[in-house]
């Protein structure tokens, strides 16, 4: 009988895209769940009920707590309470064009919030402890070199991707200053049927499915010549398990190493079920952004080599996952629309 002590793994942000993928990757393996999440006056937590509320489970391995990453001393509580093998902090204000509009907030959260936690590390005397930081493809901003690698400068172009910047450095001064076992997976676009509803991608498979649904009639977008690196959140989160098992720690891009307009984006959606996108698109000034970020494609190469980690799942193949799961949340069949053959093996949502 095996009587080792499971992991215990804190994440922030776990009812988010990532987090909620990450949590059911962790607790396949074994671990002990604990995830940090805001008081509000209604619950945010549907990504995650089906796994919180279980009832197949033997006990309870998925422990939510109130917290806030503005609250350093609840922080540090948990820190000492929970003593996690393993920190995932996903948690951020993390929309790119909101942070334009709260760009103080977006700072003491998605930029301070890092400091806090690890300092919370080092007070708890964690010091076997080991530390994963979000950061984003977004810090590469106004781009100095196609494709974006570990050695590519930074040139964030929003209050968010500045945020980003000051989170990543500060795991690094974590690591070199203190030994502490920290990570940062740049992450390059990913996307799931769980993404949040304003983000592009989320909003143009949402936006086809109410329009072949007779709910609305069009669908307002911004720039449609951005190029992005979008890759699949659950292949993403894999990566982000990965980098906390080495034996050292270090920087990651994680990228398909591919880049697409958001105009293919739209054009392989619409098409997906038939439909001429420009008939049903228009272009909205509102969602500009007061400074672009023109063209996101990373390299992998280093993650391929050292935690061999590549993606697996196609951009065609990854609008088609989404623009299902869209297409059966308006109560449409998918297969009707999309051709889908029956049997036909799909990917988790």
């Amino acid at each position: 009988m095996n009587n080792k002590p499971r992991k215990k793994a804190l994440i922030t942000g776990v009812t988010g895209q990532d987090g909620s993928y990450l949590a059911e990757l962790l607790l396949a393996k074994g671990y002990e769940v604990h995830g940090i999440i805001r008081r509000a006056s209604t619950f945010n937590t549907s990504r995650i009920d089906h796994i919180y509320q279980d009832p197949h489970e033997r006990g309870v391995r998925l422990k939510l707590h109130y917290g806030d990453l503005a609250d350093a001393s609840m922080l540090n509580r948990l820190m000492r309470m929970i003593r996690p093998d393993e920190i995932y902090h996903l948690g951020a204000q993390s929309h790119v064009k909101v942070s334009f509009e709260i760009p103080e907030y977006t700072g003491d959260v998605t930029g301070l919030g890092t400091t806090r936690i690890i300092e919370a590390i080092r007070d708890a005397g964690l010091d076997d402890t080991r530390f994963y930081q979000a950061s984003s493809s977004e810090m590469f901003g106004k781009v100095l070199e196609t494709p974006q690698s570990e050695k590519t400068p930074f040139y964030p172009r929003s209050p968010y991707g500045a945020a980003k910047v000051y989170a990543f450095w500060m795991a690094v001064n974590a690591r070199e200053a203190y030994g502490m076992h920290a990570s940062n997976g740049i992450l390059f676009n990913h996307e799931s049927p769980r993404r949040g509803e304003t983000f592009l991608s989320r909003k143009v498979t949402r936006g086809v499915a109410r329009i072949l649904a007779g709910l609305d009639e069009k669908l307002f977008l911004g720039n449609l010549d951005a190029k992005r690196d979008w890759g699949y959140a659950p292949e993403y989160c894999e990566a982000m398990w990965l980098m906390l098992q080495q034996p050292k720690s270090d920087d990651y891009v994680i990228a398909t190493s591919e880049t697409h307009t958001v105009r293919e984006f739209v054009q392989e959606a619409f098409g997906l079920v038939g439909l001429d996108w420009k008939k049903y698109v228009e272009i909205d000034p509102h969602y500009f952004r007061p400074t672009e970020v023109d063209i996101l494609r990373g390299d992998y190469s280093k993650a391929k080599k050292i935690l061999g980690w590549s993606p697996k799942t196609t951009f065609k193949e990854l609008v088609r996952i989404m623009l299902e799961a869209d297409l059966e949340k308006v109560g449409l069949d998918a297969s009707k629309f999309m051709g889908w053959s029956k049997g036909k093996p799909r990917k988790r949502q």
